[in-house]
């Protein structure tokens, strides 16, 4: 005889708690993924398929997954009074927090027409990454810049704007030359400019804090787009600009 699914309510915003260890929020979540045909992969953005109400759910079924973590790490959350609040804790922070960016909408971001005709180098950075990586969940602190050579039909954007679209997107779990090549995806498509450059550098902790444990390593590495691909010069320009503000 096929086993009876047992179900009860949970304390936790009156999710319903699967007790044969399923998820039925995130199965449907992935359920309406999988039928648009669209990717779910940690550093993509989910939020189109997670219906109103239902990220307060998927955070209490997270929390109850973390809880049986915890027991399996043979921790007495029941006695120990540090950790018996730490699945909730730690639910909220990856759902609300630092991996956010998966969950919610894209910031809305003014787009101004190019009045001037600007069509000289601007620079924007350094823009604060806090970010995690894809293969041990351990945190990514480092700065982008941004360099944009727009032409008379670009779009521009304001300068928190910057910081609010790398913020989005770093807030998932990534592997940095991903997450960067993602930001100068959406910059170009936003502002249509000539030429798009983005640096990013970076402390991983998953090299300081666990493994070889080198704590002066860091990682550096760029794109570059349009104008700033063609002309070496121009190239030169923002790498030379950029070396002064890297102290």
């Amino acid at each position: 005889m096929a086993s009876e699914t047992v179900t009860r309510m949970s304390s936790v915003k009156g999710s319903p708690e699967i007790v044969d260890g399923r998820t039925p929020v995130a199965d449907r979540i992935r359920e309406r993924i999988r039928k648009a045909g669209a990717r779910f992969h940690a550093n993509d953005n989910i939020h189109a398929f997670v219906e109103d109400g239902e990220l307060d759910l998927l955070q209490g079924e997270v929390e109850r997954k973390l809880a049986e973590v915890l027991r399996t790490l043979v921790i007495d959350t029941e006695s120990d009074h540090n950790t018996q609040d730490t699945a909730r804790r730690v639910a909220k922070m990856y759902l609300r927090e630092v991996f956010g960016g998966r969950y919610v909408p894209e910031p809305a971001v003014t787009e101004f027409p190019n009045i001037a005709r600007l069509n000289e180098l601007m620079i924007v950075g350094p823009v604060r990454v806090r970010s995690a990586c894809s293969h041990h969940f351990c945190p990514i602190i480092g700065r982008v810049w941004v360099g944009v050579m727009p032409n008379e039909h670009s779009a521009l954007i304001g300068l928190s704007k910057y910081a609010r679209l790398v913020e989005w997107l770093m807030n998932r779990p990534q592997i940095q030359e991903e997450a960067i090549a993602q930001l100068a995806e959406l910059l170009q498509d936003k502002m249509q400019p000539d030429g798009l450059a983005i640096v990013m550098e970076a402390d991983h902790f998953c090299m300081q804090w666990r493994g070889v444990k080198d704590m002066e390593s860091k990682m550096t590495n760029s794109v570059m787009r349009g104008s700033f691909l063609k002309d070496p010069n121009l190239r030169r320009e923002f790498l030379a600009l950029l070396s002064g503000r890297r102290d």
